[in-house]
């Protein structure tokens, strides 16, 4: 349970006097929300937990860096993202990385979406490759441009484009074959 008698400024000065309470608070603040960025980025809970793990260690780290006044969940939640990616970075091979001038453009999923829950929506996200994944979180769920993942992730703005098309297709493909899975499911009950 997150303790909200402490102001954010109050954790954050604890925090850099060292306290444990501090950091704990903090990081049970936070936890929650910042999980949900690292299983966008990785395969599984476990992996998100190591992602989770280090980029906390790194806000620890750094947060004398905090600029007070503003938005300490901001900041917090771009140490995560780049702690993410520089775990992508790491780990992926890159197979899925086909380098094209222009991207095919996928006709955007309609409704469908809508039947779905957030889990199984993530569920499926997770099981894009993590090129593709990367791409997707970055530029629809944070809002990068196709230019800043390209230097995020040492592609080019063609290979951007390329995997977000190819990523939306895939989970086209899976949120399809999911409203058709339903559908048999509900005439087997009726």
């Amino acid at each position: 349970m997150i303790n909200s008698d402490y102001r954010e400024d109050e954790i954050v000065e604890g925090c850099l006097q060292g306290g444990r309470k501090y950091q704990k608070l903090l990081y049970e603040r936070y936890y929650g929300s910042m999980m949900g960025v690292c299983l966008r980025y990785t395969n599984d809970r476990e992996e998100a937990r190591d992602v989770l793990h280090e980029g906390f260690i790194k806000i620890f780290k750094n947060l004398h860096k905090f600029s007070r006044g503003t938005n300490l969940g901001a900041w917090i939640r771009r140490i995560m993202i780049n702690t993410a990616i520089d775990h992508y970075r790491k780990s992926a091979k890159h197979p899925n990385l086909v380098e094209i001038n222009h991207a095919i453009h996928e006709a955007d999923i309609h409704d469908v979406v809508s039947d779905l829950s957030a889990e199984e929506i993530l569920a499926m996200v997770q099981k894009l490759s993590p090129a593709y994944r990367t791409v997707f979180n970055l530029y629809v769920i944070d809002g990068y441009s196709h230019k800043e993942v390209g230097k995020l992730l040492g592609i080019s703005e063609g290979t951007s484009k390329s995997n977000l098309a190819k990523a939306r297709a895939k989970l086209q493909q899976m949120i399809l074959k999911s409203r058709v899975v339903r559908k048999i499911e509900g005439e087997n009950y009726a």
